[in-house]
């Protein structure tokens, strides 16, 4: 039973490390092309040289990388374009999408909200890979993280979210929610080393 009084009774019980697990990065390939991009841009990077070590390690043992990004409101756009687009010497993100450009074998959903789950495949795409546990890093710590979060866990899946690689142009808002995500989600918070 949680702190909530809410019990994770269904279809996903926590297995530990027998749970298959998934790496879902979230709108790390970005522009960073807004107001408060350029305060957030060294937390960013920061946050994607972690994941991309973790990233690394994870897929040497074979766990699935999924990168679930906005589509900025390009209803035209795909992923590899997008990626291409965040590349170029002129973007502020060009950083982020060095350091994590997707492999031949990563998987990627756009989604149009917040949420990686609102509007998107990325539950069937789960159930179909028998994933249970989430890890999952990314942008903004108070935003699109923990709206992916929120979703995640009322699907009942364990989750880790790895305080070094996810990112907020605010500090203190991002060890808010990092509190909020142990506390209330349940979420291991543990850096990634």
């Amino acid at each position: 039973m949680s702190a909530t009084g809410c019990g994770r009774a269904g279809r996903r019980a926590p297995r530990g490390e027998s749970a298959r697990s998934a790496l879902l990065l979230v709108d790390f390939i970005n522009a960073l092309d807004f107001e408060s991009g350029e305060r957030l841009r060294p937390a960013a990077e920061a946050a994607a040289r972690h994941t991309a070590e973790l990233k690394r390690k994870l897929k040497a043992q074979k766990i699935p990388a999924i990168y679930a990004n906005d589509n900025f409101g390009r209803w035209q756009s795909n992923f590899p374009e997008l990626v291409q687009s965040c590349r170029a010497n002129d973007c502020r993100g060009r950083e982020l999408a060095h350091l994590l450009a997707p492999e031949h074998d990563d998987l990627s959903v756009l989604k149009p909200r917040h949420s990686a789950f609102y509007g998107t495949p990325l539950e069937f795409l789960l159930d179909e890979l028998e994933i249970e546990r989430l890890v999952i890093v990314g942008l903004v710590t108070e935003m699109c993280v923990l709206f992916t979060a929120h979703d995640a866990y009322v699907r009942q899946y364990e989750l880790w979210v790895p305080e070094d690689c996810v990112a907020s142009s605010d500090p203190a808002v991002h060890a808010r929610t990092l509190e909020h995500l142990s506390g209330v989600l349940e979420a291991d918070t543990r850096a990634s080393a």
